[in-house]
């Protein structure tokens, strides 16, 4: 991101303010937290990416922001969209917000579209919800849809069904969609997971010409430490439900201050140079069902002493910008190598 507009988003307020978020999802074998004391903000025009494992909590807290949970989640916490509280807005004060100024792109697009329904019936329901164009003019608007995420001949298009589509012609089918109700942020669910690298880099340079042309702000789920590194402003890197560090992009790859981030950094591997193995976080995340008692990184972590067995660490703050949830976090100075920020981290 431009450092002009990096200083221009320092004075600018909030678009999003989410402090304490807590969801809870009561199942046949017992309550997990999926989402624990979540906080974070995020600025017009910035890009925030959640990083970590699968079952970390990431699409959960996508979710949550939105109230998109089932009916066996219990979601606590504040979140306020542009100083407004979400928690306490009516179903149709906040049927308003959900895709006309907070959309939302799901993991997987043949799965989030409605295979029985042609792409101008998904894209036109959106624009019925969120504007008050006529049907003729929604058609049209929808051929702009289409060519702005770059599908050609979008006017041949608009009558397929979504199975005619290519996996990254879906995925930008599923942008156009979230991009009718003129959003002001975009939450983006690991929108390049399932694709090839090429279509991956298409996918990535869209989003980054949106967000300059829109001004969007933009949430970025992913496991890929090298898309952050292309794309996003900040990171928040999650563990088991929390967020056990969060800092700027370049400070993240540069001084990594909670093993768990040291650990995901160690195990991407670099690009030029000497060639050396690839480092693993030894273990596997815990069941939600059953945490550690004290810092659920604890019995992965080759730092833990007793204290992080007693105790759940503190998110706490090591300047304006960076917060690290770790007991040790102050004896403990970066053991990687400052990362250079590139698509092969």
């Amino acid at each position: 991101m431009p450092s002009q507009t990096r200083e221009q988003n320092s004075h600018t307020e909030n678009l999003l303010d989410v402090s304490q978020l807590n969801t809870q999802i009561h199942t046949s074998r017992g309550s997990l937290n999926a989402i624990q004391n979540v906080s974070f903000t995020l600025k017009p025009g910035e890009i925030l990416g959640l990083v970590g494992e699968s079952g970390s909590g990431k699409s959960v807290t996508l979710r949550s922001l939105l109230r998109l949970m089932p009916a066996n989640a219990e979601v606590s916490g504040s979140v306020k969209w542009q100083g407004r509280e979400i928690s306490t807005m009516k179903p149709a004060e906040l049927r308003a917000i959900r895709g006309g100024e907070i959309a939302m792109i799901f993991q997987e697009p043949m799965i989030a579209l409605n295979p029985v329904l042609t792409v101008w019936r998904q894209i036109e329901e959106s624009l019925h919800a969120h504007t008050d164009l006529n049907r003729k003019q929604r058609r049209l608007r929808a051929v702009e849809l289409l060519n702005q995420v770059g599908i050609p001949a979008p006017e041949l298009r608009l009558d397929d069904y979504p199975h005619q589509f290519s996996g990254g012609m879906r995925q930008r089918v599923m942008i156009a969609i979230a991009l009718a109700g003129n959003p002001r942020l975009l939450l983006a669910d690991e929108p390049t997971t399932a694709l090839d690298v090429t279509i991956q880099e298409q996918i990535l340079k869209l989003l980054f010409s949106l967000r300059d042309e829109l001004g969007m702000g933009i949430i970025f789920v992913t496991h890929d430490l090298g898309v952050v590194a292309q794309l996003c402003d900040r990171v928040a890197v999650m563990y088991a439900g929390r967020i056990v560090e969060s800092a700027p992009v370049g400070e993240i790859f540069s001084r990594p201050r909670h093993p768990y981030t040291q650990g995901l950094i160690a195990s991407v591997p670099q690009s030029g140079g000497e060639r050396k193995p690839l480092l693993s976080i030894e273990g596997t995340p815990p069941s939600l069902l059953n945490l550690p008692q004290g810092c659920s990184f604890g019995p992965r972590c080759r730092y833990k002493t007793d204290l992080c067995q007693q105790r759940v660490p503190d998110l706490d703050a090591l300047n304006p910008l960076h917060q690290v949830a770790c007991h040790h976090h102050a004896d403990l100075l970066a053991s990687l190598s400052p990362q250079p920020l590139s698509a092969g981290v």
